[in-house]
């Protein structure tokens, strides 16, 4: 049966947009409401695939827990952040973050729908296709083309269903959504056994790496391209080998791993951009996080695209999703979440080789009481004579440490950007006692943004930088994985040296309000030690003869910290319970809200919602680790 819907300006217009990229196929501005006659043109064809991109983002809904924004579930549950805010703030969040929600967690059935909500614009977009080619108002050529990328898409969305909640959940394929408006398709057959989806997500990928072409023209280079769709089917093809819970989840497929790595060998030799650039890891790590600089490095394989338009507040940050990330009052106000845990900055501590400690110690960072001054330097008392005092936080900067550490995270005593350099917690932390001591600091803008839109009338987490949802050192960490799963030891550790090498090209260098010192970048790698430092840094090359698949698990820590990988990665890995149970025994000697709370191993996904399950009239059978 052929359905009718009705489109509103609203959902077809992009919100997150990228003229500075030539992007220009996501600026549209559509006027009232549209009926599919309308759309039946190459125009509107393109209006509601832009819809399906634009679903990448979200904008406009749940900051927390729209698709593909994964800061909740890969870095706060994985132990690499803390929510930040107030403990009582978004208590949904709250509950994913101390390890206490169930099936009914309101974020986890935000996440299910709009995932299946991209699903569904992915296949409206090749109906409307389908239809206006029929009436011979687009040709087969265009027709293949839309049919490519919304595979593209169809896959990415339902990768991301099996990431959070496993591998058994519906897969809506395009016939089942022009055949009702909304379909229930079971997880379980007949016989009550779960279907996996895995080889229907990796068929999708290679009908688009098939399909899709290498480059775009100039104002169309946000589409994904052949490369970005292989790089997604091997990743999948990655997952389903890892060991998960086996069966339990449909994985543990261990004839991937060969396939998978002929396939990252053919993007690493052949790989380019939608400009048809070489994939190259970009020069400073530090770049791939600057606005103007990082959008277009030659490492990004496939983004969130963004840009500021105009002087409107709240344009799209594409991780952040708006100005409630900036940090509660030194960049102009903003709510205060996300900010990197202890555990995550003491793991970024070295040894004398510049290599990961093992022995974390303690934390880098510590409150202390000391006068608060006035301007003229003079010590302030209240109306009843006491003294007043604010709270100075004291960096140990003299402790060696990954120079990745400061790009990532912002430390009391580094300079924040142009931001000026933070000291005591006043506008930085909204709650320590909730957060801790350290901001994030990769996805915020910086003062000087005015060359991408940034000005006084944009909020603070307003930016125009991408969201790399999968780069190049992802590929090669990821080519070193099958390398060290065929047996070749050499090869991964070859890569991943890639990675850390690259690592010793930029550090966060002091100021004239910087105290303390004198700080270096010791480069081990290159022989040289680099003066000037915010900090001590020392990075180091893995030696022969290291056991590969270690110096992987730490180098995807450091490599990708705050992208959304960490526990998805220990989840894959069948590391999630150890690795996680430490990050909260750590981190309890700082936050109390860890105190007492305990890792529970059937968490390699999350449950499939309540809400959705009662919808689906049975048809929707919770998944077996939460059964």
């Amino acid at each position: 049966m052929k359905k009718t819907l009705l489109y509103s300006a609203m959902a077809l217009a992009a919100t997150m947009t990228m003229s500075s990229c030539g992007d220009d196929f996501l600026l549209l501005e559509p006027v009232g409401v549209v009926t599919e006659s309308t759309l039946m043109d190459a125009q509107g064809v393109d209006y509601v695939l832009t819809k399906a991109y634009a679903n990448l983002y979200a904008p406009g809904r749940d900051y927390f827990s729209c698709p593909l924004v994964n800061y909740t579930y890969g870095d706060c549950f994985g132990g690499d952040a803390n929510k930040g805010s107030e403990f009582a703030d978004q208590s949904d969040f709250t509950e994913i973050e101390t390890y206490s929600f169930n099936a009914a967690n309101g974020y986890l059935r935000s996440k299910y729908r709009y995932v299946y909500d991209g699903v569904k614009y992915a296949n409206d977009a090749e109906r409307i296709a389908n239809m206006t080619a029929e009436a011979g108002k687009i040709s087969e050529a265009d027709l293949t083309l839309v049919k490519a990328q919304t595979a593209f898409l169809r896959g990415l969305f339902h990768f991301e269903a099996v990431k959070i909640f496993g591998a058994a959940v519906p897969y809506v394929d395009y016939e089942s959504s022009i055949a009702s408006t909304d379909p229930m398709i079971s997880n379980v057959d007949e016989n009550g056994n779960y279907i996996y989806i895995w080889d229907n997500i990796i068929s999708d990928f290679d009908y688009a790496m098939n399909n899709l072409p290498e480059t775009w023209p100039s104002n169309q280079v946000g589409r994904a391209n052949k490369w970005a769709a292989a790089a997604y089917k091997a990743k999948v093809m990655i997952y389903q080998a890892s060991p998960y819970t086996g069966a339990e989840n449909g994985a543990g497929k261990t004839s991937n791993w060969a396939a998978a790595k002929s396939l990252l060998e053919q993007i690493i030799n052949s790989g380019v951009d939608s400009k048809g650039n070489k994939f190259k890891l970009a020069e400073n790590y530090s770049d791939l996080w600057t606005a103007g600089k990082s959008d277009w490095t030659g490492e990004s394989v496939f983004d969130i695209q963004a840009v500021i338009v105009g002087t409107s507040n709240n344009n799209p940050s594409a991780l952040l999703g708006g100005s409630h990330i900036a940090m509660a009052g030194a960049l102009g106000g903003g709510w205060g979440f996300f900010q990197p845990s202890v555990y995550l900055t003491s793991s970024m501590k070295v040894d004398a080789n510049g290599l990961p400690v093992s022995d974390l110690g303690d934390t880098m960072s510590k409150p202390a009481k000391v006068p608060d001054l006035d301007k003229d330097g003079k010590e302030q008392y209240d109306d009843e004579g006491n003294l007043k005092m604010k709270e100075l936080i004291n960096t140990q900067l003299d402790v060696f440490v990954d120079p990745r550490l400061d790009v990532c995270v912002g430390r009391f005593g580094v300079p924040y950007y142009d931001w000026g350099t933070p000291t005591t917690v006043d506008g930085w932390v909204r709650s320590t006692s909730n957060g801790g001591y350290f901001l994030n600091k990769k996805y915020m803008p910086s003062k000087a943004d005015k060359s991408s839109g940034f000005s006084n009338s944009n909020s603070t987490g307003s930016s125009s930088k991408n969201h790399h949802l999968i780069r190049l050192a992802d590929i090669y960490l990821l080519y070193a994985e099958c390398c060290i799963e065929t047996g070749d030891n050499a090869t991964a550790l070859e890569y991943i040296n890639k990675v850390r090498a690259r690592a010793a090209n930029s550090y966060v260098k002091a100021d004239a309000t910087t105290s303390g010192g004198p700080y270096v970048l010791e480069d081990l790698v290159n022989g040289t030690v680099k003066e000037g430092a915010a900090g001590n840094y020392r990075i180091g090359l893995w030696p022969a003869g290291t056991d590969a698949r270690q110096a992987l698990i730490a180098e995807r820590h450091m490599e990708l910290a705050l992208e959304g990988h960490r526990w998805f990665d220990l989840a894959r890995w069948g590391m999630a319970q150890p690795e996680v149970q430490n990050f909260i025994n750590y981190e309890s000697n700082f936050l109390v809200k860890y105190v007492g709370k305990t890792y529970n191993a059937k968490w390699v996904m999350f449950p499939l919602p309540t809400s959705e399950i009662i919808t689906m009239q049975g048809k929707l059978v919770q998944n077996s680790a939460w059964k």
